[in-house]
C-alpha cells in the first residue's frame, strides 16, 4: 500500500513538472500542481513560463512604478499618444485633457506594452461612444521579464498609478464619479492596486480575467475595496485567470473557462475578456443572468435577473454572480 502511494505521487510530481511541448496548450495544467504553463503576449503569443522560476530581487522595489508611463488620448488625438509626466503639470496643459469629460484608465498585462492589442481595442471602443480623457499605463520595464518578477512588481505600480491619478484630478481637474479603471490579466491586479491607493474612490473597476497563477489568496490581488463598483469578466478561470468571485459583480461568459467559443488554443480564451468587454462597450449588448452560485455560473445554468456585462456606463451598479452565453466571433 505504501509503495503505491510512494508511485501514485511520483507521477503526479512527474506530471505537475513535466515541460509541455505543444505551444499554447494548457491541458496539462492543474491549479496550485503545475510549474508549467503557457501565456500570450500583448500580441497573443503563447509563452511558456515557469512558475518555479527564481524572482528578480529589484522586482519588490517599492519605486518599481516610477518607471510607469501615462499615454494620452482623446477625439483630439486618438492615435497619437501625448505623454503626461507625474508631477509636470506643462505636460498635462499641452496635451488634449479636458477636466469635464470622463476617465477612462487602460493597463495591459504580462509581456505587452501600451502598443499593445488591450490598448487599442478598448481605446477605440470608448472614443466611438463618447469623447473621453483616455490614459493607457505602459509599464513593459517590468511587464516584460520573468512572469514571477512581473508579478512582485505588479503592487509599486498599481500604487503609483493610483498616486498619479490623484495628482492629474487635483492639478487640473476631474470628477472621480466619472473615473473608470480597467485591466488584463496583470493589469487588473494593478488597477486594483490603484484603487485603492485612491482611497477607493474611482466610480468603477474593471478586472478582465484577472491573472491567476500566483493571485489565489494574494493580498494584493484585485477586490472589492478598489473602487465604488468592481466588476471582473472570467474568461479563462482555474488556468490564466482566477476563477473565484472577486469583485461585486462578476461574470462568467460561457462558464468564465478554456474554452471559450472559437478558441482554438488555451491562450486565445483569456485574452477573450478583452475583446468581449470591447464589444459591450460599443455595444452593451450581451446580458447576463443572475445565479445562485458559481457552480450554475460555470454550468450556464443560471435563470435570476438580468444585468449586463461589461460597457461603458460610469455608474453602473450591481452585485452577485452572473452567467451567459456569446457568439464566437465579434461582435459576440
Amino acid at each position: 500500500m505504501k509503495l503505491l502511494v510512494v508511485l501514485i505521487s511520483l507521477v503526479a510530481f512527474c506530471a505537475g513538472s513535466a515541460i509541455p511541448t505543444i505551444p499554447g496548450d494548457n491541458s496539462h495544467y492543474v491549479e496550485g500542481e503545475s510549474r508549467y504553463i503557457w501565456m500570450p503576449d500583448g500580441d497573443g503569443v503563447p509563452h511558456l513560463v515557469d512558475l518555479e522560476a527564481p524572482v528578480d530581487p529589484e522586482a519588490a522595489d517599492p519605486r518599481n512604478g516610477a518607471n510607469n508611463e501615462y499615454w494620452f488620448f482623446s477625439r483630439n488625438n486618438p492615435n497619437n499618444a501625448q505623454v503626461i509626466v507625474h508631477g509636470n503639470a506643462n505636460t498635462i496643459w499641452n496635451s488634449n485633457y479636458v477636466a469635464g469629460r470622463p476617465l477612462v484608465v487602460i493597463v495591459h498585462g504580462w509581456n505587452s506594452n501600451g502598443n499593445s492589442d488591450i490598448n487599442s481595442m478598448v481605446r477605440e471602443a470608448y472614443l466611438a461612444i463618447q469623447d473621453a480623457n483616455i490614459i493607457v499605463v505602459d509599464w513593459r520595464q517590468h511587464a516584460n521579464g520573468a512572469y514571477n518578477s512581473a508579478v512582485s512588481a505588479v503592487p509599486s505600480v498599481g500604487q503609483f498609478l493610483g498616486d498619479f491619478l490623484s495628482w492629474l484630478i487635483g492639478t487640473a481637474g476631474g470628477n472621480w464619479n466619472n473615473v473608470h479603471l480597467v485591466g488584463f490579466s496583470l493589469g487588473a491586479h494593478i488597477v486594483g492596486n490603484a484603487g485603492r491607493r485612491t482611497g477607493s474612490r474611482p466610480a468603477r473597476v474593471t478586472g478582465l480575467d484577472p491573472a491567476g497563477p500566483s493571485w489565489n489568496g494574494n493580498a494584493n490581488a484585485l477586490n472589492t475595496q478598489a473602487g465604488q463598483y468592481v466588476e471582473a469578466i472570467h474568461t479563462d478561470g482555474g488556468l490564466l485567470g482566477i476563477f473565484n468571485r472577486i469583485g461585486h459583480g462578476d461574470f462568467y461568459p460561457n462558464g468564465g473557462r478554456n474554452p471559450q467559443p472559437g478558441c482554438w488554443i488555451s491562450t486565445c480564451s483569456h485574452s477573450r475578456a478583452y475583446e468581449l468587454f470591447a464589444a459591450t462597450v460599443r455595444f452593451n449588448h450581451l446580458v447576463g443572468r443572475l445565479c445562485s452560485n458559481i457552480q450554475q455560473a460555470q454550468n450556464v445554468q443560471c435563470s435570476g435577473s438580468n444585468f449586463n456585462m461589461g460597457n461603458g456606463i460610469f455608474t453602473k451598479r450591481g452585485n452577485g454572480i452572473y452567467g451567459l452565453t456569446t457568439g464566437n466571433n465579434w461582435p459576440y
